[in-house]
């Protein structure tokens, strides 16, 4: 459905998009992540034929962005992050001025509008005035205007920011409702949201992909499995040291006090290759293990990670091919080509 090709931007001398290429499938929900000044905003805005490229290709649906501007324009459905609205107009008014814009008529056209209005709980305010309208009201509007014209491909720009917590779970809902029906690349700070939501994420760093893959495949691929957290019934201090001093452990990370005593993060040393050493340790002081796990990275671990601001050399996270097509519907996992994680 898209296809980023070696695209260039530069403003000036600054080059802010430095090569990149990845694919998006015909039913995926893809999270595009970076931090601020990465390149992402950028990259969107190229897609959607907002903002030329300096050199590379981007194609959606098969169609040329450059070549076949308009043809491209057709099918995507596109919200920035401060969404269009002409608050003088009600809802309804101004997404019927969308549908007009977007070429509908006749029996199409009304029952779009009634799918949008539907779909994206806009039935109460459909007569209200935008400039009425709670922020959390206002995505919605920003939402319906883009998926209107049912197109093949929707991009969202920052779809939750400034929403409270219930205001962006009622989005993430209609964002993965959308997703059911079209193409979903979104960009986000809300890293939980971005989990909770998307199939696969790309992640943008310094005008360069920095990662590639599944949320989880991602985190299980940067997590260290020498770390391992035990929670126990036991004085946080005395299980510190104790630790410490016990030869299988190389480092004692975390130490935490908790209402049923404390929770110990540790990292054994690379002979240590069972469990079982600190469970004897717990069972011979007398401590009560509630639980022990070997913690996965999460998405921000792994976001942190990549795009650090420390001057250090970036690594790379890349589990997903980027110059082959993916499975429509799937985000395949292939070969894995995993930097220095640290």
């Amino acid at each position: 459905m898209l296809e980023v090709r070696d695209l260039h931007k530069y403003y000036g001398a600054f080059h802010a998009v430095r090569g990149i290429s990845f694919d998006v499938a015909k039913g995926e929900i893809v999270g595009f992540l970076g931090p601020n000044g990465a390149g992402k905003t950028t990259t969107m805005k190229i897609a959607v034929g907002f903002m030329t490229m300096s050199s590379g290709t981007i194609t959606v649906d098969q169609r040329d962005v450059v070549q076949d501007s308009m043809a491209v324009r057709r099918v995507i459905g596109y919200l920035p992050e401060h969404a269009p609205l002409y608050e003088d107009m009600t809802v309804t008014e101004y997404l019927s001025f969308i549908a007009d814009v977007r070429g509908l008529r006749g029996t199409l056209r009304a029952e779009r509008l009634q799918y949008v209005l539907g779909v994206c709980a806009l039935e109460p305010k459909r007569r209200s005035g935008i400039k009425t309208l709670s922020k959390g009201y206002r995505q919605r509007v920003g939402l319906a205007q883009a998926i209107i014209h049912d197109p093949k491909l929707v991009i969202l720009d920052e779809p939750t920011v400034g929403l409270d917590p219930n205001q962006i779970i009622e989005i993430r809902n209609l964002i993965r409702e959308i997703g059911e029906r079209n193409t979903v690349v979104l960009s986000s700070h809300i890293l939980a949201e971005v989990e909770a939501t998307c199939s696969r994420v790309v992640i943008i760093n310094e005008g360069l992909i920095v990662a590639n893959g599944a949320p989880s495949a991602l985190g299980a691929a940067l997590t260290d499995d020498n770390v391992v957290q035990l929670e126990l019934g036991a004085d946080s201090c005395d299980v510190k040291g104790t630790f410490a001093e016990h030869v299988d452990v190389a480092e004692v990370l975390v130490a935490e006090t908790t209402h049923r005593g404390c929770t110990i993060t540790i990292r054994v040393a690379e002979s240590c290759t069972s469990t079982k050493p600190m469970i004897d340790l717990s069972a011979q002081n007398g401590w009560e293990i509630h639980g022990i796990v070997r913690p996965n990275a999460t998405l921000e671990d792994v976001f942190k990670s990549l795009t650090n601001s420390e001057g250090e050399p970036q690594s790379s996270l890349i589990l997903a091919n980027e110059t082959e097509p993916h499975v429509e519907g799937h985000a395949e996992i292939e070969d894995a080509d995993i930097g220095d994680k640290s």
